[in-house]
């Protein structure tokens, strides 16, 4: 079973600290929130007087006189106890009803707070993160999050308010004893559950780990559908995702009888406390001390308090639970990107579109250093392509530029702007990309197309597909534009995807243009066609294009080739060719493989 992208904490202490911190959601609506609470105050109000109207019906019924002198006075009870009744369910129901917007709109600000965070952290969390596990942190931290908000406030507050309420009364009207036994099982009732429940906190923690575990299996096998097929691993893959299940089996195994357990002990202690209750209000009724009113006021106090005082219970240990499944959300929000804007970072503002890359030197890990000591200039409008072997830093060079990675020591600079110092927005804003891996949403082609630029008119994104070359095979489609194209665009080939790529880079119209590999999933007819469109892209723009095939690239203005992250070699092709050196290598080596094919 994989670990969680969060590791299990074994600390089982109630976070307060969570609960401060959805303070804020709550206050966002301060006179719903009030007008909740007064409803809250009136149903629990209606509650208390409840018993004591029951104890006037009880004790006029059972008078001689009662139907003859006392009928109006049994009627109007009966009104005023059917009144209160209603007065209780009513005052609840809309109590319900005004902190149900204050809940929804805390889970929305939650929920989306969380994606835009997920959006802000760096590249290297999201290569190693697990999406299916921390797609279900995410949903059941949101989740918990109205679980959490409506309990707390309307349910804990309000069952020791009433508790304390009718412990008053009993203490007032029929002395210490009955009073006691009910505060010493409301004691030993909550001292219960909230052990019992940080004891088995650990078993629910347990069983959310193995349903991520599970989870993420499931989806990291869906998403890799095709290499399945290809190796014929349905079989393993159904074993693997078993092993899960069972995984998961056993922790809510674990989980279920513990909540016996609790359920149990809790029983327990109710049934000791009604029987004393009730035990000692017949003793008094026998001696005369209490009317038959007095028994079934003191049966319906004890009901009406264990009755909170189980759902407590029941509370408690659901906050447990809910802290438990949002401890992992709110760790994820406590996350700080390491890739950060400066405090009230300036938005870069390109001019020329100059690029310095000035004694860079990046590692991933320090053992393994990728770029030593790069010094590059792309002067605006030039086109400059970096060549190399593969995992000589060449890819490198644009996550760098992205600011995906901050580079251990040197510098980039736009226009004399460090990258470091302007906002990664307006930076990102600067640069379009053809990627060598494109990715698609599961989406429309028009949609794909057009999130290069959300605003782009209708015209726009025509032109941009036919710069990109796509119109005919847009022509072949049944639905056009409107044609779906599958999870991560499965259904379209590497070549018609990255021709989409080229449109959305059209669309963006940005002053840098940075092509990674753009034509590597193309054929030589495709290639072709698609090189005059990069051409007639590239006008105008300073372009950083990172070449296998070094045929296209023959038209740059400057071809760097790289070797073990430095920079061997500088030239155009010409005069890169004539020196006999690495460049010529690569280009022979190249032109012996295409005249070999």
């Amino acid at each position: 079973m994989r670990p969680s992208r969060f590791p299990l904490n074994e600390n089982t202490d109630f976070n307060w600290k969570i609960i401060r911190k959805l303070w804020p959601y709550l206050l966002e609506f301060k006179s719903r929130v009030w007008l909740a609470m007064s409803c809250l105050i009136a149903a629990k109000l209606a509650s208390i007087a409840l018993p004591f109207v029951l104890k006037h019906i009880v004790d006029d019924l059972n008078t001689d006189n009662a139907m003859t002198q006392a009928i109006s006075a049994i009627v109007g009870l009966i009104v005023a106890y059917g009144a209160l009744r209603l007065a209780n369910v009513l005052f609840g129901e809309i109590r319900d009803t005004l902190f149900g917007r204050v809940t929804e709109r805390a889970m929305r600000r939650l929920g989306l707070t969380a994606f835009k965070h997920l959006h802000n952290l760096e590249l290297e969390f999201h290569l190693s993160r697990q999406t299916g596990g921390l797609s279900r942190d995410i949903e059941r931290g949101v989740s918990g999050i109205s679980f959490l908000m409506r309990f707390m406030v309307f349910n804990i507050g309000p069952t020791l308010l009433e508790l304390a309420m009718v412990v008053g009364v009993l203490l007032y009207n029929y002395g210490f004893t009955f009073a006691g036994i009910i505060l010493a099982s409301v004691v030993a009732y909550v001292w219960f559950s909230v052990k019992a429940t940080d004891w088995r906190t650990k078993y629910v923690k347990a069983q959310n780990l193995a349903d991520n575990a599970s989870s993420t299996r499931a989806i990291d096998s869906l998403l890799n559908f095709e290499t399945v097929r290809y190796f014929s691993n349905e079989a393993f893959e159904a074993k693997r995702y078993d092993q899960g299940l069972a995984d998961w089996e056993t922790a809510r195994r674990k989980n279920r009888l513990s909540l016996f357990a609790l359920n149990g002990g809790q029983a327990l202690i109710i049934a000791l406390a009604m029987t004393s209750m009730l035990g000692l209000a017949a003793y008094e009724v026998a001696r005369g001390n209490m009317t038959i009113g007095d028994f079934v006021l003191v049966n319906a106090f004890t009901m009406q308090i264990f009755m909170p005082l189980n759902f407590l219970g029941f509370v408690y240990r659901e906050i447990r639970g809910s802290l438990a499944n949002i401890e992992n959300l709110f760790e994820l929000l406590e996350r700080k990107p390491k890739i950060a804007d400066m405090p009230d970072a300036p938005a870069l503002q390109v001019t020329e579109a100059n690029i310095r890359f000035s004694k860079l030197s990046f590692a991933y890990t320090p053992e393994r250093p990728i770029l030593k000591n790069i010094d590059l200039t792309i002067r605006s409008g030039q086109k400059v392509a970096v060549v190399g072997e593969s995992g000589s830093g060449k890819s490198t060079l644009v996550k760098l530029l992205f600011r995906f990675y901050d580079a251990q020591s040197g510098s980039i600079l736009i226009d004399d702007q460090d990258i470091k110092t302007v906002s990664q927005l307006s930076l990102r804003n600067a640069i379009a990309i053809v990627p060598q891996d494109t990715v698609l949403f599961n989406d429309s082609l028009y949609e794909n197309i057009r999130y290069g630029r959300p605003d782009a008119t209708d015209s726009d994104i025509q032109q941009a597909i036919e710069l990109a070359h796509l119109t005919h095979f847009i022509e072949k489609l049944p639905k056009g534009l409107d044609t779906p194209v599958g999870e991560r665009g499965l259904k379209l080939s590497g070549g018609e995807k990255q021709r989409v790529a080229i449109a959305r880079a059209v669309l963006k119209q940005s002053p840098i243009l940075v092509f990674d590999e753009a034509t590597s999933s193309l054929d030589s007819q495709s290639e072709s066609a698609i090189l005059g469109a990069l051409k007639a892209l590239a006008k105008g723009h300073t372009s950083l294009v990172i070449a296998h095939r070094l045929s296209t690239i023959v038209d740059a203005d400057l071809i760097v080739v790289m070797h073990q992250g430095e920079i061997v070699e500088q030239g155009r092709h010409d005069e890169l060719l004539a020196q006999g050196g690495k460049y010529y290598d690569l280009w022979r080596k190249q032109h012996e493989k295409q005249t070999s094919d």
